[in-house]
């Protein structure tokens, strides 16, 4: 497979990201989102994040934008502040290809840079088998499940937390090696 260009979003971008997104919101449990927002309003989100100097990166094949990750704030109140949360999508007829890993690790990177301390993955559904793996592989440990606290496709889905020093491991180092090799991206 060719080594995908990880770049920062553009707005010429959010096509294919609400595409990757919208599937995610009406086929899966990923996101508790049960409406898939439009364009306009992707590109608003994008904003927000941005403006406040966080990372919003796309994975590119080819010339097509087949993934995208961001961190956004943890929470609001200032003392969160050097606390950021993960999101990863990936088209999913691009899952199992390094994809994931390729974005979570760039993103980790530029949250390191940025000098945040701790990056937490909320991950709709403790069934989400892949993406609970790269996290995994990628440092972060369980915390916690809230269980069955949302309702989409007709089940109670758990949301599994997940959180990863950003300051305890060298950049070289951010994926563990020795943990199963099959995930999302």
């Amino acid at each position: 497979m060719t080594k995908p260009l990880i770049r920062t979003a553009q707005v010429k971008d959010f096509v294919s990201i609400q595409s990757i997104y919208a599937i995610e919101v009406r086929e899966h449990t990923a996101t508790f989102e049960i409406t898939p927002p439009d364009i306009e309003e992707m590109t608003l989100r994008w904003r927000h994040i941005t403006d406040m100097g966080l990372p919003y990166l796309v994975a590119e094949l080819d010339g097509d934008v087949v993934g995208y990750a961001y961190a956004s704030s943890y929470r609001s109140r200032p003392a969160y502040s050097h606390t950021v949360e993960d999101s990863v999508y990936v088209a999913r007829e691009k899952h199992r290809q390094g994809l994931g890993r390729s974005l979570l690790t760039e993103l980790i990177h530029h949250c390191r840079d940025l000098g945040k301390r701790q990056m937490i993955a909320i991950i709709g559904d403790s069934r989400h088998n892949a993406s609970i793996r790269l996290h995994e592989k990628a440092g972060f440990r369980h915390v916690g499940t809230l269980e069955q606290v949302g309702w989409k496709l007709d089940q109670w889905i758990d949301s599994v937390i997940m959180q990863r020093s950003l300051v305890s491991e060298p950049d070289d180092e951010v994926f563990n090696r020795d943990a199963p090799a099959d995930d999302i991206g």
